[in-house]
């Protein structure tokens, strides 16, 4: 990764986003020291131009921020941080510096998704979601046939509880299925917008 440090005397932006929520939490600044102790311990750890040294995020609050991915810009002079938080990110204790709520649950779906897919490519034993593959497609198919069928008698004669359960189950089943075809939530997506034009 090469950055450009000598634009902002030293320093890049690192705006820091939620992995899961998608949530813009906070911006900071790096200098390449940072940006090495971040790479090395898995916490961001900003350059603090008003304390003029490095600052790990949450070392005093014990909120950090958990790197899942580091990216650089098209022009190598900005960072995107996406991160696990542990607890509110802002000093004033609000989820995010624009005390936004962090909440996104629909991105979770992302998230499973990308978990299915990796649980495909290295089918480790002892999981369920390895059974399933190791089922075959017509055993998929009926898992998510079994689901709906459930969602529906849950929606028409049960709890509204277990009616989420039940679409819980189905949706995971399809993610699952549409992984092992080769497809992904992406794909359903593109269909639904061509449909809503």
């Amino acid at each position: 990764m090469n950055i450009d440090f000598s634009k902002l005397n030293g320093l890049v932006p690192a705006v820091i986003q939620d992995d899961q929520t998608r949530k813009v939490l906070m911006l900071g600044f790096m200098n390449e020291e940072a940006l090495l102790k971040t790479k090395e311990t898995g916490l961001v750890t900003f350059y603090s131009r008003t304390k003029q040294r490095l600052w790990t995020k949450g070392e005093e609050s014990g909120n950090f921020l958990k790197v899942v991915d580091i990216l650089n810009d098209c022009d190598s002079d900005s960072l995107l941080i996406k991160v696990n938080p542990v607890g509110p990110v802002c000093h004033t204790g609000t989820d995010t510096c624009w005390a936004e709520e962090n909440k996104g649950d629909i991105y979770f779906l992302d998230y499973l998704q990308g978990f299915i897919q990796q649980r495909f490519k290295d089918m480790p034993e002892g999981s369920y979601t390895t059974s399933l593959f190791k089922k075959g497609v017509n055993r998929m198919a009926q898992k998510v046939g079994e689901e709906a069928v459930e969602t529906v008698i849950e929606a028409t004669n049960g709890t509204d509880e277990l009616m989420i359960s039940e679409a819980s189950d189905l949706i995971y089943h399809l993610i699952v299925l549409l992984t092992s075809k080769g497809y992904s939530l992406d794909n359903i997506a593109r269909e639904l917008q061509k449909r809503h034009k």
